[in-house]
């Protein structure tokens, strides 16, 4: 669903256009908005929902665990778009976002609160009209439940020599 290409608006001006709103057109030039940028305004916009724990389906978030792992592999802003595809014409987006949700949330609400995060985002921020946020909740965190659960205690190195 993500785009490569990216997305040429028309040029605005305060007295041509209300806020949030692109121009039909300019003598000025013209604005292009790569699909990469929406996706992360909406990425980062639904991460600051309070409930939301993480962004992407488990394959896509054990893989970003790994690859944060790797010396220089978690540096590439790659977590800020995991879970968030976006389609980006020349007015509107749409976006697409799987969400991890923290339990005892109502995911309804959260849902809703996401939507209006997201949208606000990306119109106020680029001046695309979004048309639709799909939400697709994939699993839900437990507050005990650790990511580094498979550290155990470690046990000291045997040394060779008797301890009397």
């Amino acid at each position: 669903m993500t785009s490569g290409t990216p997305t040429t608006t028309p040029a605005t001006t305060p007295a041509a256009a209300p806020a949030g709103r692109l121009a039909d057109g300019t003598g000025q030039g013209r604005t292009t908005i790569a699909a990469s940028v929406v996706q992360k305004i909406a990425g980062i916009a639904a991460r600051e929902v309070s409930g939301v724990y993480s962004m992407g389906s488990g394959a896509s978030r054990a893989f970003g665990a790994l690859r944060e792992r790797i010396p220089g592999g978690g540096t590439s802003g790659a977590s800020t778009v995991a879970g968030v595809a976006v389609e980006v014409g020349e007015k509107q987006a749409a976006v697409d976002l799987d969400v991890v949700v923290e339990y005892g949330v109502a995911i309804a609400d959260l849902a809703s609160a996401v939507r209006r995060n997201v949208v606000g985002a990306v119109e106020r921020m680029t001046g695309l009209e979004v048309i639709e946020v799909n939400i697709s909740v994939n699993d839900i965190h437990l507050a005990g439940e650790d990511d580094n659960r498979d550290e155990a205690p470690v046990a000291p190195a045997p040394t060779g020599r008797v301890v009397e």
